[in-house]
């Protein structure tokens, strides 16, 4: 029997509707089918400071506003990123609020849901691919892998208060460690795992801009994690750091890669 195609006309054309759309890690090819067709409709656009400005190209006559937020830097308030939402979907305008990653994956898209939930407003919410993952699969990384990680454990790191609490509530090494927003902080990440028994040679990586053309990769090991990145690293550029013994799997990646490249090039 084939399969039944979700009604997308009928419950998401509406007038006065919200859509919350994760961008994905920076490549307007990762983008879902209905995130593009969303940024096609839309009437106006309200983009985050880490979405590719390329992806503002499929909304060829939607109006802009940037309302991105970049630590130390100013930006507009949360509150006010909620009005524009509600003051728009009133007007009867198909918003498109496109935020890095996935929504819902340390993005404030929870809160956003829920503050237009209070005001009545149509939200949906468009999954996007998260740096939790797709960092580490631009590095070629496997956050799972038999033998090595059955499992991984996605963290902020932004406070530093509360990045030791979260380490101290699993086993040393049992998982696959992804920490986002975490580049300033991982000195102190570094402490709390050594202070909590992770092996100082313990593998980790640090993506820079992961899915975009300055991408960039740093090996490192936990005992070096806070040691000075070298220059080859994008400057002001987001950051996810990976740790744990699966880092290991991409060099070997890598190596196969660089292999079969070679024996295109020979066979070309």
């Amino acid at each position: 029997m084939p399969r039944r195609r979700h009604n997308e006309e009928n419950s998401t054309t509406q007038e006065g509707l919200v859509s919350l759309i994760g961008a994905g890690p920076g490549d307007p090819e990762l983008l879902t089918l209905r995130a593009v067709r969303r940024l096609e409709r839309a009437d106006i656009v309200l983009y985050d400071a880490l979405v590719n400005p390329e992806m503002l190209e499929f909304s060829k006559v939607a109006q802009r506003c940037y309302v991105g937020k970049r630590a130390g830097q100013p930006s507009i308030r949360q509150d006010t990123i909620i009005h524009l939402m509600v003051k728009a979907a009133r007007e009867g305008k198909r918003v498109v609020r496109l935020k890095g990653g996935d929504p819902f994956v340390l993005g404030r898209g929870g809160e956003e849901a829920l503050a237009l939930a209070q005001q009545n407003i149509p939200c949906e919410v468009v999954p996007g691919i998260s740096s939790a993952i797709a960092a580490a699969t631009a590095a070629q990384i496997p956050v799972t892998h038999r033998g090595l990680s059955s499992g991984f454990v996605v963290i902020s790191g932004h406070d530093e208060a509360r990045v030791k609490q979260l380490v101290a509530g699993f086993k040393p090494e049992e998982l696959t460690l992804v920490v986002l927003m975490g580049l300033n902080t991982r000195g102190t990440l570094a402490k709390a795992l050594l202070a909590k028994g992770w092996r100082g040679d313990c593998s980790a990586a640090i993506i820079f801009s992961a899915w975009r053309d300055n991408s960039y990769t740093h090996l490192t090991t936990v005992a070096q994690l806070d040691d000075p990145l070298p220059p080859e690293a994008p400057a002001h550029s987001p950051g996810t750091v990976i740790i744990g013994s699966v880092v290991d799997v991409s060099q070997q990646l890598q190596c196969k890669k660089k292999v079969a490249e070679h024996l295109a090039r020979r066979t070309a």
